[in-house]
């Protein structure tokens, strides 16, 4: 099942709205914070000759640190504009972007016949597809990484939402960054925590270590606090 024009609209707008300013995506954290850590996991049990596809790549900037650990990066995202932020921000560096719906089984088994058994990065996207979207997502991470490849993925917990409770209750309101994801229809830890291990297990995904963590973003409480929401990590493999 294919996701709704709306929530494709959503996206388009959110990116089409953004700058290209470093940062200026609620998410768009430096990697030394998200893919860095997260790629030390996962090479435990990843072979680093392979290539790893991020999905829901937005404007690339952990794509770009994934580049140089693995043989090869490529991004791909639902947004049309988010892959256009990706493609101005790479400045020649080796990777490849291209748009993307997860949903699309058809194009997902093409691309993972075109790049062979991947590794995948893919952080906090089920966490806020559509419900009736999230099977083909975890199905998509299955079929890209075929019997070879290994998957890391990390998804917001119930926790955040405390946190963003708290976020959209300071006095002034939500911070901007905060407020314009809010603005676009766009839903932070829509998903239960069960839910997520449970459609990772439904594609026929193994955990092979999974951990607490939290997603650091780039924009701060009133006191100064940065928002760094409360998530869950998995290294996967075919069952």
């Amino acid at each position: 099942m294919n996701v709704s024009d709306k929530y494709r609209t959503a996206w388009e707008s959110y990116w089409s709205e953004t700058s290209d300013a470093r940062g200026e995506a609620i998410w768009d954290s430096d990697p030394s914070l998200s893919a860095a850590p997260h790629s030390e996991l996962l090479l435990q049990h990843a072979d680093p000759g392979r290539t790893i596809v991020d999905l829901g790549c937005g404007n690339g900037t952990q794509t770009r640190y994934l580049a140089t650990r693995f043989a090869r990066a490529v991004g791909v995202d639902l947004s049309h504009a988010a892959v256009e932020h990706a493609r101005r921000a790479a400045n020649g560096a080796p990777v490849e972007f291209r748009q993307l719906d997860l949903t699309d089984t058809d194009a997902v088994r093409t691309l993972h016949q075109r790049l062979g058994d991947s590794h995948v990065y893919m952080r906090a996207v089920i966490h806020q597809s559509e419900p009736q979207a999230r099977p083909a997502v975890a199905a998509a991470v299955a079929e890209l990484i075929g019997t070879e490849g290994r998957a890391f993925v990390v998804e917001l917990t119930s926790g955040t939402r405390d946190v963003l409770r708290r976020a959209a209750s300071e006095p002034a309101g939500p911070p901007p960054k905060l407020q314009r994801v809010f603005h676009h229809g766009l839903k932070p830890a829509d998903a239960d925590d069960e839910e997520i291990p449970r459609l990772l297990a439904e594609a026929g995904l193994t955990v092979l270590a999974d951990g607490e963590t939290t997603v650091p973003q780039t924009e701060h409480l009133t006191d100064g606090t940065r928002i760094d929401l409360p998530a869950r990590w998995f290294v996967l493999a075919r069952a």
